[in-house]
């Protein structure tokens, strides 16, 4: 049953400072390209679907190397433009013990993507050429020229028949001045567009304002869920619950919203090699459940252990097959693989 599908969104360069030295002690960076869009678009390459990037890269040697590197993903080209003259980057410092890894982004506001002209994307072409299309919140945080591409491009796949699938991923530095109240109109029109989403009860209290009597996340979730899947008509609502451990361990839970029925995953708890694009591993694999028909039990247990799997691979890009995640499903940890 594979699909086309596309995701919208910036590419950024990832510059990594080596083992766990913080920037200012380092003299080399190792670089590759990623975001949202790269992540979530290889993974579901990597699954057997058409997997798109609609984008827009530099017009010069940086743009050319993205460019590559995306083609090495297994993305295909087609949906991609030239222009401009940079790209957004980002610069990683690897956490240990009780620092927290930390992201530093530079040159965002200036790059290609987001300095893109009126008249760079044919939605209309862009929809008839596609099943499904995934929008990021970080990518509609950025300004009100990326907005109006995202928002049209939303309306054009909607109204050629195609399913939307956005990720709220509220990111509070990205909206500056203003915090959710800029944000939220902008969020509800995307979930009016949407047909799954990937958000949790964090995204309802904060984006959409949304209020709850509980005090327990789990509570807060199922009492808010609901009503916004019910609110903006949303077949499928899904996301994460992530807890940090004394030991540096992760423990991760699952869920999804589907026929009014929650249902979760086991809570899962593993060491953590390289964080960065786990939740787009979980997104992507969400998506190729519901392609697939699978049960929301399978669906949920399934996007678990890709997130999980892409916790133990450098980088930002989801690596692993589907063969592989259906083995992490009932395999912990094994021997050298002979």
């Amino acid at each position: 049953m594979a699909k086309r599908i596309a995701a919208f969104g910036e590419v950024m360069m990832r510059l990594q400072v080596p083992g766990y030295e913080l920037l200012s002690q380092a003299d080399s960076l190792k670089y590759s390209f990623s975001g949202t869009g790269v992540n979530v678009s290889s993974a579901l390459s990597r699954f057997g679907h058409e997997g798109y990037l609609i984008s827009r890269l530099p017009s010069n040697p940086l743009g050319d190397a993205a460019e590559s590197y995306l083609r090495k993903l297994g993305i295909s080209q087609s949906l991609l433009s030239r222009g401009g003259e940079y790209l957004g980057m980002y610069f990683l410092e690897n956490g240990f013990g009780a620092r927290p890894s930390r992201v530093t982004y530079t040159n965002r506001q200036a790059s290609s993507f987001n300095t893109a002209p009126e008249g760079t994307y044919d939605f209309d072409q862009i929809a008839k050429s596609i099943d499904m299309i995934h929008f990021c919140g970080i990518t509609l945080a950025m300004n009100d020229n990326v907005r109006q591409h995202m928002k049209s491009l939303a309306r054009a796949v909607k109204a050629n028949g195609g399913t939307v699938v956005f990720d709220c991923n509220y990111r509070p530095a990205h909206w500056r001045d203003g915090g959710y109240a800029k944000a939220k109109p902008h969020y509800e029109e995307m979930l009016e567009l949407a047909d799954i989403v990937m958000m949790n009860e964090k995204d309802a209290i904060l984006t959409l304002g949304m209020p709850s009597d509980k005090c327990e996340r789990e509570e807060q979730l199922m009492d808010l869920i609901p009503d916004v899947a019910r609110k903006h008509r949303i077949s499928v609502i899904a996301g994460t619950h992530r807890f940090i451990n004394g030991d540096n361990t992760h423990s991760l839970r699952g869920f999804i919203y589907k026929d009014q029925v929650f249902t979760f995953s086991n809570l899962l708890t593993f060491s953590v090699y390289d964080r960065i694009g786990a939740g787009d591993a979980y997104t992507s694999s969400i998506i190729h459940g519901e392609i697939e028909q699978f049960s929301p039990q399978q669906t949920v247990d399934f996007a678990a252990a890709a997130s999980i799997l892409a916790h133990t691979i450098v980088g930002d890009t989801p690596m692993s097959s589907v063969g592989e995640i259906f083995r992490a499903m009932t395999e912990r940890v094994s021997d050298v693989e002979r």
